[in-house]
Formats: C-alpha cells, structure tokens, sequence
C-alpha cells in the first residue's frame, strides 16, 4: 500500500483528500470497508449482498464527486503541471546562482541521479537572524515566502511523545535558516524574476 496527499499544499490538489494505492487484491476489500465508514457498502452497490452493514473500524473517505472531478482533470494533466513547476524551480535555480556565488545563500541541490516534481524551492541563509530580516522585507514587497516544517523534537507534541537521543544540532541548524520561495504551477516568468530581483535587492543593500 502506499498514500498520496492531495491538500491544497501539494503539486495535484483537491483541497482535503487523498488516495491509497493498493496491487495486492488481498487487501482491496477490507480497505474499502474502511473507506465506507466500516460497512461493505461496495459490495451491495456491486450486488454481491442484498444490502450493507457495519463489518469493520471506518471513517467517511470519500471524496465529494466535486472534489473528485476537479482531482481527476489534474491527474489527467500531471506531467504537464510537473513541467511547469520544473520549469520554474530551474528559473529559481538559475537566477539566485550568483548570490551562492557570493556567499550569501545556498540553493537547494537535487542529486544528479535522482528526479525531483519541484513540489518547493527553498534557499538557505547564513543565519536565523538574516532569514528573518530577509523574510520581512519579503513581505513588505508583496512577496510570500515561508519557513518549513519546525522539527519535530522541538515541537510541543515531539516533545511530549517522542524522544531524541543526542542533539540534532544540524536539524536545528537547517530549521532556522531555510526559507521557501513562492512556487506553483501557473507562476510566471516574470513573477519569478520579480521575486528574484527583490532578493538581489535585500543583498545589496545590507
């Protein structure tokens, strides 16, 4: 088995949904079961029983048939919104590579051997504190930019619940000074190189 978001976060959105991917048949009846508030609802609307009943653990899953229909027309477009965002991540990457140069950030890397969907772009600055000051003047561009997910053993549940054993210094580190850039497929060139100019900008005039 294996699940897919669909929030309205990701590359392929529906709002709130997702999908389980199951190729072992074994498993495929139960997990509609689960799906359909723990009743074997598919199977009556199959016609294998004369009517439904409760048979399991469940939750409603299902996706309105709206929400479905908007899912659906992405999924038939998935590699063409992929290339979009492809294309606008190497703009990014492109246009930020003199400022690594100089030492004032570092872009994100994606191995050579490995393909990525460009579901983000960020950049990592020298400090917390230069993130912070490059983040509010951002914003007073009209540019969204963001930070990313806090660590989970610093969270207030990671700390509650779960356990670290030494410091995740680096973690830490990495947490504090990366920050995303604006990215979607239907972002445009010269959105992108507003955005980029914007940085150039903040750098010049520390």
């Amino acid at each position: 088995m294996a699940a897919f978001s669909f929030h309205e976060t990701k590359n392929i959105v529906c709002g709130e949904g997702g999908a389980l991917v199951i190729n072992d048949p074994r498993l495929i009846d139960r997990a509609e079961v689960v799906r359909d508030k723990g009743t074997n609802r598919q199977q009556f609307l199959n016609g294998q029983v004369d009517k439904y009943t409760w048979q399991d653990k469940g939750s409603s899953y299902l996706l309105s048939e709206l929400a479905a229909a908007f899912l659906f027309s992405q999924l038939q477009e998935g590699w063409q919104i992929t290339n979009k965002r492809r294309a606008a991540w190497n703009e990014y990457f492109q246009g930020l590579s003199d400022l690594e140069k100089a030492g004032h950030l570092t872009r994100m890397k994606v191995p050579a051997d490995c393909e990525h969907n460009a579901h983000i772009f960020y950049i990592f600055l020298s400090s917390a504190d230069v993130r912070a000051e490059l983040w509010s003047f951002l914003k007073k561009e009209g540019i969204q930019s963001t930070t990313h997910y806090v660590p989970l053993h610093s969270a207030p549940a990671g700390k509650k619940y779960g356990r670290v054993s030494g410091s995740l210094i680096i973690t830490d580190d990495l947490a504090n000074r990366l920050l995303r850039l604006p990215l979607f497929a239907e972002i445009s060139k010269e959105d992108i190189s507003f955005v980029i100019d914007k940085v150039h900008t903040f750098f010049l005039g520390r």
